[in-house]
C-alpha cells in the first residue's frame, strides 16, 4: 500500500465519523439524562439508545462503517420526535402521552441532532460494498426495533 491509500476500515483524515458519534452521545445524553430523569425511566431509556454506543464507538475510531451504522438510528428517533411533535400540535395521535416542558425540549435536541447526523451521513463517502452497506443498516435498524421493544417490558419500563 502506498504512502497516500487509505485503509477500508478507517479514515483518519475525516471528522465526519466524529460528528457522528458527538450526535449519536447528544441523543443517548438527552434521551437519558434529559427525558429519563424527567419522566422518571432511565433504565428505559438506557435500553433503547444502547445501538447508539455501536455509533459512538465506531465513530471515535473514525470507522468508514460509522454512517451506514447511526443512519438508522438517526432515522428511527427523528420519525419518533416528528411524531411526538405531531400529537403535541395536534396533528396526528400515533403518540400519545403527556410530556413535560424538559421532555418537550429533549425532542428538539434529538430531532436536531439527528438531523445533523443525517446530514453528516450525506457528507461521508463509505467505501463499503452495497451489499455490506445494506446489511449494516439493517442489522442496525433490527437492533434499534428490538432495544426499543425491550424497553417496554415491565421489568424494565417500570423502573
Amino acid at each position: 500500500m502506498s504512502a497516500t491509500e487509505q485503509p477500508i476500515a478507517a479514515n483518519p483524515t475525516s471528522a465526519v465519523p466524529v460528528y457522528v458519534a458527538v450526535c449519536s452521545l447528544l441523543i443517548i445524553f438527552a434521551l437519558v439524562l434529559g427525558v429519563g430523569l424527567a419522566s422518571n425511566l432511565v433504565l428505559r431509556h438506557m435500553v433503547q439508545t444502547v445501538p447508539f454506543w455501536v455509533a459512538v464507538v465506531l465513530g471515535f475510531r473514525r470507522s468508514r462503517a460509522t454512517s451506514w451504522a447511526a443512519l438508522p438510528l438517526f432515522l428511527f428517533w427523528l420519525v419518533l420526535m416528528v411524531l411526538i411533535w405531531g400529537y403535541l400540535l395536534g396533528v396526528s395521535h400515533l403518540v400519545n402521552g403527556h410530556f413535560s416542558p424538559v421532555e418537550i425540549v429533549m425532542t428538539i435536541i434529538v430531532g436536531a441532532a439527528a438531523i445533523v447526523g443525517i446530514a453528516c451521513f450525506v457528507r461521508f463517502k463509505s467505501y463499503l460494498s452495497l451489499a455490506g452497506k445494506a446489511s449494516l443498516f439493517v442489522l442496525m435498524a433490527v437492533f434499534q426495533w428490538g432495544c426499543f421493544q425491550l424497553s417496554f417490558l415491565p421489568a424494565i419500563a417500570h423502573r
